[in-house]
């Protein structure tokens, strides 16, 4: 197997490179910035787009997290990535999370962390107010489902699980507030025990994030 899984610390190439540590995937990780200045002609042929994840791998791209993902666990043979009749319930929380809980994780995250590492503003409290409000309706949601069963899907852990939970490890600065709901904050806890999740980038090479003023 080989490949190239070029990544970033940011929120979705962090969730790329918990999956490929999680599955032990032997791909070469390469710390990325294509949007630096004078980096976009390096990195244009690999993605048009210019953002993080990508994975190269026999003269061929791939990118988007969720594409990788699934592509890393056809490489393992594994069922991270359902296949079977748990597919559709996955593909559910996946689609879910996109305009419910992880939209709400990073409008807040946006304005309280992203904004001031970059000095791209101050916090737009307005967003901020819109964004919690939508977290506390889709962790409501997440409070039921999980008060059931340790993970999204009865069958185990899955890539849903990492997908819904792509901004939590990044709480310390949105300040999202989980301990309102026991059952989200408790499966939080159970993800920041996997060490692919609490650490993913654990001896690789790649530069930390620009702090956030306190």
């Amino acid at each position: 197997m080989n490949g190239t899984l070029y990544f970033s610390r940011n929120p979705n190439p962090r969730l790329a490179v918990a999956v490929a540590r999680h599955l032990q995937s032997q791909v070469a990780f390469e710390w990325a910035a294509p949007l630096a200045p004078g980096q976009a002609d390096k990195f244009r042929h690999l993605n048009p787009s210019l953002r993080l994840p990508i994975l190269a791998e026999d003269g061929d791209t791939l990118w988007e997290a969720d594409a990788i993902a699934c592509r890393l666990s056809q490489w393992h043979g594994s069922d991270f990535w359902r296949v079977g009749a748990d597919m559709p319930d996955m593909i559910r929380w996946i689609s879910w999370t996109r305009d419910h809980f992880m939209q709400a994780c990073d409008m807040v995250h946006f304005e309280r962390g992203t904004k001031q590492r970059y000095n791209l503003g101050p916090v737009d409290q307005a967003v901020v107010a819109q964004g919690l409000s939508l977290f506390h309706a889709s962790a409501t949601v997440l409070e039921t489902r999980l008060s059931q069963r340790p993970w999204l899907l009865a069958s185990g852990l899955s890539y849903a699980d990492f997908r819904m939970a792509t901004f939590l490890p990044f709480n310390d600065v949105a300040r999202l507030p989980l301990r309102d709901y026991p059952a989200v904050e408790a499966w939080h806890r159970r993800l920041m025990s996997l060490p692919a999740w609490a650490d993913p980038f654990a001896g690789l090479s790649a530069p930390a994030l620009p702090p956030v003023p306190a």
